[in-house]
């Protein structure tokens, strides 16, 4: 099931993304932080990013998408998939 999280900033945002459009699978989370930012908004391990500050991740490499969180300085707003 699809959800949407928008995480308030500044980073740290506390958690570790994987995958991506060059590891041939797709963004998801890899490691939360305990007490950080995405455990509190309830995000989970393994859960897949669909879509950072309204732009989909379909086709994106892992450093654009990291580069697309670090862009967020306000808040963070993601779509993900459970």
């Amino acid at each position: 099931s699809n959800y949407s999280v928008s995480l308030v900033g500044p980073a740290p945002w506390g958690f570790r993304l994987q995958g991506g459009k060059d590891f041939n699978m797709p963004l998801s989370i890899s490691r939360l932080n305990d007490g950080g930012k995405a455990a509190q908004a309830h995000v989970g391990i393994g859960d897949v990013v669909l879509t950072i500050d309204g732009i989909s991740t379909d086709g994106m490499t892992h450093l654009e998408a990291q580069n697309k969180i670090k862009a967020c300085t306000g808040n963070l707003n993601m779509t993900l998939q459970r």
